[in-house]
């Protein structure tokens, strides 16, 4: 099967719109596949849209999410590539468990149920939401320094400003209390079902200098998966998707798919070239 007949199916994280992928989109359609990048449900067709109405993503969480992403799944014809951003991550290997996928990928995802650190950086940057119980059924936006400290900590502060106005939106704060408890209930929607028959490979990405999922993070949820490639990028912050070394990022992400998915040494059954713990 050629690139030119596999979606991609781009999932963007919690506070930025899914206008965030745009430059992925229209690489990964000149490189034949196609995709896209559904919003979240209540998203605007823009940011500044969803600004305008922030209340209609109010009360969204993990199982809205997944529920959301796999209708759309569901609808293609032929099994898609899905690659997540922050929640949109941890999306991305839930619906990886328990949908049919050709492959996942999670960039900087939010951190599953088993996952045990809980770096101070991450606790900063989610306290715009956690630091009142009364915001599980709101949405919350992020200051401009808010932005840069959570996003935007490798960048200069012109260019994190900069995407803080292109594409910051007020996002739930539910599925940042469904992951900060997750560890303390029986039953969460942050659990994935790492050990699931059948699954697609997977691809993990870690950010070194990630203030919102540090590096430790994504390093204790591949141990989870076992099975998952890992790869990390030094000098990153949460920003990598959508700031000006997004390009990188995708190479990778393009790299690791022609090996696994996609290309020669796919077909062969050979590994991905990422690293393995």
């Amino acid at each position: 099967m050629g690139a030119s007949d596999i979606p991609v199916i781009l999932i963007h994280g919690l506070w930025v719109h899914a206008s965030s992928w745009d430059p992925w989109i229209e690489r990964f359609r000149a490189a034949g596949f196609a995709p896209a990048a559904p919003g979240w449900p209540g998203d605007g067709d823009t940011a500044a849209g969803t600004r305008t109405d922030p209340g209609r993503l109010a009360g969204v969480g993990l199982d809205e999410l997944v529920a959301h992403y796999g209708r759309i799944v569901d609808a293609l014809d032929t099994p898609p590539i899905v690659i997540g951003h922050s929640v949109g991550g941890l999306v991305a290997q839930r619906l990886n468990a328990t949908y049919t996928l050709r492959a996942a990928v999670a960039i900087s995802p939010a951190p599953v149920k088993g996952v045990r650190p809980v770096p101070l950086a991450q606790l900063r940057s989610s306290f715009p939401a956690l630091r009142w119980p009364g915001n599980i059924g709101r949405t919350v936006p992020l200051t401009a320094a808010q932005f840069r400290y959570a996003f935007g900590n490798t960048l200069t502060g012109t260019e994190s400003d900069d995407l803080h106005a292109r594409y910051a939106i007020p996002g739930p704060a539910r599925p940042l209390f469904e992951i900060a408890t997750a560890n303390l209930r029986r039953r969460s929607p942050a659990a994935v079902d790492t050990g699931a028959a059948g699954r697609a490979p997977l691809l993990m990405i870690a950010a070194e200098q990630d203030h919102t999922v540090p590096a430790v993070v994504v390093r204790a949820a591949h141990r989870l998966h076992r099975d998952a490639d890992l790869v990390s990028l030094p000098d990153r912050g949460h920003s990598l998707v959508f700031d000006h070394g997004w390009a990188g990022v995708a190479e990778r992400v393009e790299t690791w798919l022609e090996e696994r998915v996609t290309g020669p040494l796919a077909a062969a059954g050979g590994d991905a070239a990422g690293d393995r713990a």
